[in-house]
């Protein structure tokens, strides 16, 4: 991955969420010019307005390893990019880690494992989620960029920091969303003959404040959508409509309507509605530009052709 000089950069432009509101700039980085390789053409989401957030070059053991766009005030990131790699082992039975810069900026670019040092955890907890704000909220620490899409093993323990975690529900993280995660890494392994990347990310609620511990911003659904430019050419004919791109929806909360997510009554009910609606991605960046009263959205430069 190449670690590029930082240079400002006026012309990307990030989507501003009602649930993350607010105008105070980051102080890790302007954009994301020193990891822009995780995106599709290095090119991050366009129609998405940047300001209340923080870019967030995630770096684990002196090397970048994917990117996430994060607010410090909601202690929440809106999406992880990164680029697919199949695990080469299991999930990683690891620390929970931090983000320094988003104390200071002067403090060390790489994440740092909890527990936080007693003289800088008031300020720590002031910028982002703590592993406190989780306990006995109801919500697990679901990853945005999942530790199984990732190959080597210090990749799969990056993805254990809370800036790539947002509260979703068990019924969503262990079951539907997990289900999702599964059907795409295998799409991938089977048809993409190249990179994918994907971008992962959380849907605000419409109105109304919904937190943990009145500290973290819970998401009603859970998007994803992935980039497959280069792909095999005999695809079967119930794959086609599956590349180069595709995208997906899912609930995490059984109470919301069904306008975006159906609720299929026939599922165990363990998991009833924590369904996930998979979808074309023009469908999701439509859903995105309405819920979020943006005009245009496009999260992979020309559609990924």
């Amino acid at each position: 991955v190449s670690q590029r000089k930082m240079q400002f950069s006026t012309g990307a432009v990030f989507l501003l969420l009602p649930w993350f509101g607010g105008l105070v700039l980051g102080e890790i980085s302007n954009d994301f010019s020193q990891c822009l390789d995780f995106f599709y053409n290095e090119t991050p989401p366009k129609g998405i307005n940047a300001a209340g957030y923080t870019p967030i070059c995630q770096r684990f053991k002196n090397r970048y390893h994917f990117v996430s766009l994060y607010h410090r005030q909601h202690r929440a990131p809106l999406y992880s990019a990164y680029i697919l790699s199949p695990a080469d082992g299991k999930r990683p039975n690891t620390t929970w880690m931090y983000e320094p810069q988003l104390v200071s900026p002067n403090a060390t670019p790489v994440m740092q494992p909890f527990p936080v040092p007693n003289q800088i955890y008031r300020d720590v907890k002031k910028s982002q989620a703590v592993l406190q704000d989780y306990k006995n909220s109801g919500y697990t620490r679901g990853h945005l960029n999942p530790s199984m899409h990732q190959k080597t093993i210090e990749d799969r323990e990056a993805t254990f920091t809370l800036t790539n975690i947002v509260p979703q529900r068990k019924g969503s993280n262990i079951a539907t969303w997990n289900s999702l995660e599964g059907e795409v890494l295998k799409r991938f392994k089977d048809f993409c003959k190249g990179s994918m990347y994907v971008i992962t990310g959380a849907m605000p609620y419409k109105s109304g404040a919904h937190k943990i511990n009145n500290r973290v911003s819970v998401p009603e659904y859970m998007w994803s959508a992935y980039c497959c430019p280069s792909y095999s050419t005999s695809l079967p004919q119930s794959m086609r409509s599956f590349f180069p791109t595709y995208a997906a929806v899912g609930r995490n909360d059984r109470n919301s309507g069904q306008e975006i997510v159906p609720v299929d009554p026939n599922v165990n009910p363990s998991v009833r509605g924590y369904d996930v609606r998979q979808m074309p991605l023009e469908t999701l960046e439509d859903i995105l530009a309405q819920r979020l009263a943006m005009p245009e959205i496009s999260l992979f430069k020309g559609k990924c052709q």
